[in-house]
């Protein structure tokens, strides 16, 4: 379960106290910081932020994938973020995001990474997946959306 192993019910925020792209970052960034203290917040944000400069990650259909290679990172680290409200992520449908699916991943672990979103990439291609975990209540419902939907992926 490769989404199991980036994403945990820990690594899961319902509704932002950011209402822009560049808060909703920040903000994301320091949970993901606080949940693996080896990381460094600045070199963190700094990666999201140069790697959102070239193109918006907001997606389209209400998901933003804000994602960065960065250097001091071992591994690949996530975190999700869900709001209710929607925020202005300048997306390429212009619609405002309601799920940020956010991934810093080691220069080493480029590949692993690209699994990660061609993974995410296969559940957002079920309508039903953004319906659920959107309809989720709290963060152990979203996770378990995730494992749900990823098992079906991969049989």
């Amino acid at each position: 379960m490769i989404l199991g192993r980036v994403f945990n019910c820990q690594s899961i925020s319902f509704d932002f106290a950011s209402t822009d792209k560049r808060d909703v970052i920040q903000e994301l960034a320091q949970k993901l910081v606080v949940s693996q203290p080896s990381l460094n917040y600045d070199k963190v944000l700094d990666a999201l932020l140069q790697r959102e400069s070239k193109l918006s990650t907001g997606i389209g259909r209400g998901v933003a994938i804000p994602h960065a290679l960065c250097e001091g990172v071992e591994g690949v680290h996530g975190v999700i973020g869900i709001s209710r409200q929607g925020i202005d992520f300048q997306s390429l449908d212009n619609e405002p995001v309601h799920i940020v699916f956010m991934l810093v991943s080691g220069v080493k672990d480029c590949d692993f990474h690209l699994q990660v979103i061609k993974r995410l990439a296969s559940l957002l291609q079920n309508p039903d997946f953004l319906k659920k975990i959107l309809s989720a209540t709290n963060s152990q419902d979203a996770c378990n959306c995730i494992l749900e939907f990823e098992r079906m992926v991969i049989q």
